[in-house]
């Protein structure tokens, strides 16, 4: 039954002047065809009809608000009320049909009075409703015309007065001077005078004109601003009341664990929000339908009850799913190297990057000289290593005796290297020419890694890592980025390669575009956005991931990711979701079937799916990583000293190493150092180019170390791989090849 606060006049008395403020109760409203109607709590209000989960969120959330003087209002059947407002139609019902007509009643009073304030007459006397300082502002502005108008009125009567004693002046001299020429040219001066003025007659009407006009049109235009300003309040309220809720739920969830300690799920509220009525519903991707995902009821048994349990259906035994991989025993664990978990801390310097930027715009990011105040002490090969933040899930990918499960970790472990960058908004060192880094982990997770840059313009990075345990990855990405003022988009342009030495399976698959926001003003931040499409050469399995891009209005999760994972004949066996900063999961489809029609006339593919089960979680970060460039654990470690690594190593760069130590000053001399040595290589190489040109020779330009350009046997691009020979070198501590970059 409906609540209302106060109850509305008769429907024979509704056109009477009095007519409640507020009108209050329970309506149904539909929702989706998952969960149909659903109760809230509606409120109308000065033409505003908003609605609440429940009476205790007026106080802090609202679930949505329709514009009654746009809207149109039908009655339908048994107790239905349908609101069509900017292209929305909101269907609604009541319990009863008096109290369907009582609503009915209510809207529509609420919506005459509305149009009626916003289209009455000039002289319907409302100018109370525009804020005093506005209504002096605009009065003073038509006083002030009008006293200009005064002024130029008297201007016109000097004038006339002046121009008719021209007049009879002239007339009188050509009654003196009958002469032929001198009386035609006196006509001439008499008619000048006589259109002078009658142009300022003309001027003065026209000012007159002007000024009715405003006088007229001057209350039309207080109440229009009125409203805009209204518009606009409540508009900020619904912001501020969004962002008050935004922040209660991180605070809750930061106080909540999201498990528990059984490791069970925690339990869901019986009846969801808003918010989540349409979370069933995915964006449509590009070649790929919409579609919806209902959990199956009939397997809520297999919840899981800890991260050890399987994701998949089947296939794999439990721990291989776990975050901690166990192939190394205790006293293996106990002989590894103890790395640092510290770095020095971040010194306060203060910096405009606006002042360093705003001649940059529209140039490429690597061609900017910056000091180091921007920077983080890593530099963009280290970068790229860190991308085996979770090499687990690889490890685990290999034991994988079903291709798409093995492709659902492959999906996990690509959005998994972002998961690094939501608080690193400071820029890498860019790798001077040359520049290598090693990772050598064979004794923690049974993988080594090296990188070099094979190119300066455009800045390239080529990347090798072999892991014992069933795999290898290897990728050249090149650095796109451009400054638009407002905002730094850096794109990665390549691709990364992986095989699994035990089934052959090759997978390829590309990075999505970083955007650094709020470069001018403001907290900078960072995200990801596009599509990453992830294709097994040897089955043609596909998953396709979108990163859902950041907006405010948006009501999808922030730093959202969405999947779906295909086999070679295009049919979905596994939905992917989570969030690129904090975890993967994957739910198994078990039936699909066409569902309601979608926007465009398109109908949505509904999938039913078992429980989603934990693919990936981000690890928390180390105790005051605040003050240490928001660095993982791994981060910590990349730029420790090690012994007998190649003198090109990115460790041994001077500028990085002052700058963790917090000697910026002294980084900053260094790397200006470095870049202007590395300019004068470039011209030599140049001018030694010119002159074999001249000389007829072949031109041979830079040629990397320890990688070679080939064409690819999978996707028949041109790309750099590793020929080989660097741990053999390092084994022997021969780095005569090497050249001095430091």
């Amino acid at each position: 039954m409906s609540e209302p606060v106060k109850s509305l006049p008769s429907p024979s008395s509704l056109g009477q002047p009095a007519v409640p403020d507020t009108y209050k109760g329970w309506l149904y409203k539909w929702t989706n065809y998952l969960k149909g109607y659903q109760r809230r709590w509606f409120v109308l209000s000065n033409g505003l009809l908003s609605y609440y989960r429940t009476q205790a969120e007026m106080a802090h959330t609202c679930r949505g608000t329709i514009t009654l003087s746009t809207a149109h209002i039908e009655v339908g059947d048994a107790c239905h009320l349908v609101l069509t407002s900017g292209g929305r139609s909101y269907h609604l019902k009541a319990t009863s049909d008096g109290e369907s007509q009582r609503w009915h009643a209510a809207l529509q009073q609420a919506k005459t009075n509305i149009t009626n304030m916003l289209l009455q007459s000039d002289d319907s006397g409302d100018e109370s409703l525009v804020p005093q300082p506005d209504r002096l502002l605009t009065q003073g502005a038509l006083k002030t015309l009008a006293s200009k108008l005064d002024d130029l009125s008297t201007c016109n009567e000097l004038i006339g007065k002046h121009g008719a004693a021209l007049q009879r002046s002239l007339s009188e001299l050509e009654d003196l001077r009958p002469a032929a020429d001198g009386s035609d040219r006196l006509k001439t001066v008499n008619e000048r005078a006589t259109l002078f003025r009658i142009t300022s007659n003309a001027m003065i009407k026209a000012c007159r004109d002007f000024l009715d006009l405003a006088e007229t049109h001057s209350r039309r235009w207080q109440r229009a601003l009125q409203y805009e300003r209204e518009q606009r309040h409540h508009l900020e309220e619904t912001i501020e009341q969004l962002a008050k809720q935004h922040n209660s739920l991180e605070r809750a969830w930061r106080e909540s664990p999201s498990t528990h300690p059984d490791g069970g799920e925690r339990t869901q509220e019986g009846d969801a929000s808003d918010e989540n009525e349409d979370a069933e519903f995915f964006d449509a991707m590009e070649d790929s339908p919409a579609f919806i995902t209902v959990t199956a009821a009939c397997h809520t048994q297999h919840r899981r009850s800890g991260s050890n349990q399987s994701v998949m259906s089947g296939g794999l035994p439990s721990n291989d799913w776990s975050h901690a991989d166990n192939d190394s025993g205790c006293n293996d664990v106990q002989q590894r190297r103890v790395r640092r978990s510290r770095i020095p801390d971040k010194p306060n310097y203060s910096l405009n990057l606006w002042s360093i930027m705003k001649n940059c715009i529209g140039k490429e990011l690597s061609k900017i000289p910056m000091p180091v105040n921007f920077n983080e002490p890593l530099s963009m090969l280290q970068r790229l290593t860190e991308d085996l933040e979770y090499s687990e899930l690889l490890d685990r990918a290999a034991r994988c005796e079903s291709s798409l499960e093995q492709l659902c970790l492959v999906a996990a472990f690509s959005v998994s290297s972002y998961s690094t960058t939501v608080h690193r908004t400071a820029k890498p060192f860019n790798p001077l020419l040359g520049e290598t880094y090693e990772l050598d982990r064979l004794d923690d997770f049974g993988y080594r890694s090296i990188c070099e840059q094979v190119s300066h313009h455009p800045p390239a990075a080529a990347h090798h890592v072999t892991s014992q345990r069933g795999w290898t990855l290897w990728q050249e990405i090149t650095i796109d980025s451009k400054f638009r003022g407002k905002y730094i988009s850096i794109m990665p342009l390549g691709c990364i390669h992986l095989q699994f030495h035990s089934s052959g399976n090759r997978y390829v698959w590309g990075k999505v575009t970083s955007t650094v926001h709020n470069i001018i003003v403001g907290k900078l931040w960072i995200d990801q956005s596009g599509d990453i499409e992830i294709v097994n050469h040897r089955t043609k399995d596909t998953c396709h991931l979108k990163f859902v891009p950041y907006s405010y209005f948006s009501r999808d999760l922030p730093r959202k990711v969405t999947g779906v994972v295909a086999d070679s004949e295009g049919t979905a066996h596994y939905i992917l979701s989570g969030t690129w900063d904090d975890k993967m999961e994957s739910s198994k489809i078990v039936e699909s079937s066409r569902g309601c029609g979608g926007s465009e006339g398109k109908q949505k593919t509904v999938y039913q799916t078992l429980q989603p089960k934990v693919l990936w979680k981000k690890y928390p970060l180390p105790e005051n990583a605040e003050n240490m460039h928001f660095f993982s654990s791994l981060a910590l470690t990349l730029n420790e000293p090690e012994e007998g690594v190649a003198p090109t190593d990115s460790r041994l760069r001077p500028d990085q190493r002052l700058m963790e130590a917090g000697l910026w000053d002294e980084a900053n001399g260094h790397k200006q150092r470095l870049e202007e040595q590395q300019r004068l290589e470039r011209r030599k190489r140049e001018a030694q180019a010119a002159q074999a040109l001249e000389e007829g020779q072949d031109v041979e330009g830079f040629q990397p170390l320890w990688f070679e350009r080939r064409t690819d046997d999978a996707t028949g691009d041109s790309t750099y791989v590793y020929r080989g020979g660097y741990w053999e070198a390092k084994d022997r501590q021969d780095w005569s090849q090497c050249p001095e970059i430091f």
